[in-house]
């Protein structure tokens, strides 16, 4: 596109930009969200501690979380989790949009906060590319995040519980948003997930239709190689109607709205509506029996929605 209509569309691009990056100047709620959830997160990190039945001194999970009031949507992040938004682009073509930053050890802000409290921050011979938090005088645990609940054995050398909270104006074009754990995206490209989402029959598959595709993906790609924590909530902004005309997989017919698919593996599909909406995805780091880390937090969580 040229000419006027393409200075039109950058200048509004650039004002939504603007009102994302600056939330406070739009929303005057946002810092109260923000402070909440906050404070929610250190509140249940320290309830995890003192719980003697669960052992997380080198054990944890990592914390997505999305809050949606009317056209706002404030996203909480802990660890390397993501939260990939759907939207429709000037060609009335499905795009995809990443919320959140995958909060690995080698980020430089995360890496400056770890190191100055003595926490080693590096990679193995084996694996050059995955960067991990080490303890200043052990070769342990190699914890392959920067925050996270639990792993407390890491807590006095950098790891925090603290999660970086974000702010999405929500407009017309978008359309739903993908919280998952990194078992998905380590296989799958935020646009193949849109994709894959978007082609199911009905919206209650669409978690389970993405980890089907996932554990696929993980079989083909590594096949030697343990599959990792697949966890996915999608969470849609509008009524039913077919976001795809053909859809790329044949899945079997289900009504589920939560199935656990494997001992590593959950899924679910969340609606929302005007109310606020809140929706939590954990990835288990360790232990995925029934009363881990994770399933306490989800529970924590379903009970505290933000006022």
């Amino acid at each position: 596109m040229e000419g006027k209509g393409h200075d039109v569309v950058d200048i509004k691009n650039r004002n939504d930009q603007d009102e994302n990056e600056n939330p406070e100047n739009k929303n005057p709620h946002f810092l109260s969200w923000k402070e909440r959830l906050i404070k929610c997160f250190n509140e249940m990190d320290e309830e995890l501690e003192a719980d003697a039945s669960i052992d997380s001194y080198c054990s944890g999970t990592t914390s997505v979380t999305v809050l949606k009031k009317g056209e706002h949507l404030v996203i909480a992040n802990l660890g390397d989790s993501r939260a990939v938004l759907c939207r429709r682009d000037e060609n009335n073509q499905l795009v995809s949009e990443q919320l959140t930053v995958d909060l690995k050890p080698n980020l430089p802000g995360e890496a400056q906060r770890i190191r100055s409290c003595q926490g080693r921050v590096l990679a193995m011979d084996e694996e050059p590319k995955v960067y991990r938090v080490w303890m200043p005088d052990q070769d342990c645990p190699g914890l392959a995040m920067a925050r996270a609940f639990g792993d407390f054995c890491l807590k006095d050398f950098g790891l925090i519980s603290t999660p970086e909270v974000t702010y999405r104006k929500l407009t017309e074009n978008d359309e739903f948003v993908v919280l998952a754990t990194d078992g998905i995206w380590d296989v799958l490209s935020n646009n193949e997930v849109v994709k894959i989402v978007a082609s199911a029959r009905k919206r209650s598959m669409a978690a389970k239709l993405l980890i089907e595709k996932a554990v696929r993906a993980w079989r083909y790609k590594f096949p030697c190689a343990k599959i990792d924590d697949c966890a996915v909530i999608c969470l849609f902004f509008k009524r039913q109607r077919p976001l795809l005309t053909k859809s790329i997989s044949e899945v079997s017919h289900l009504s589920l709205n939560y199935t656990e698919l494997s001992s590593h593996s959950y899924a679910g599909s969340a609606k929302s509506d005007d109310g606020l909406d809140t929706v939590l995805n954990c990835d288990v780091n360790e232990s995925d029996k029934p009363d881990s880390a994770a399933n306490r937090i989800k529970k924590r969580m379903s009970a505290r929605k933000t006022e």
